[in-house]
């Protein structure tokens, strides 16, 4: 995990957002936590991910568990296990 000094917060109103919006309220009513972050998403030494197939990669090569792209679901276990990547040696840990 990558440790940085800083942070910014985003306001989000139901009015603009409401599909995020309610999935913020989703989230707090089931952890009593009613915040979110928001980080890059890539496995180290990879670009950050900016396509389905980028996040499909990303999924496959980390210990994420689940994937959300709009409406479509995806979770590790269910997915080809030949399509798995093996990164824990490919890169010196921080």
């Amino acid at each position: 995990m990558q440790s940085v000094a800083s942070s910014r917060s985003f306001g989000l109103h139901a009015e603009t957002n409401p599909r995020f919006h309610g999935l913020l309220r989703a989230f707090k009513a089931k952890t009593g936590c009613p915040v979110l972050v928001n980080t890059s998403f890539n496995v180290r030494g990879e670009p950050i991910a900016h396509t389905p197939e980028d996040a499909f990669r990303c999924l496959m090569g980390s210990e994420i568990d689940m994937l959300v792209i709009g409406d479509y679901v995806l979770h590790k276990r269910e997915q080809n296990p030949n399509l798995i990547l093996d990164y824990r040696n490919a890169f010196d840990p921080d």
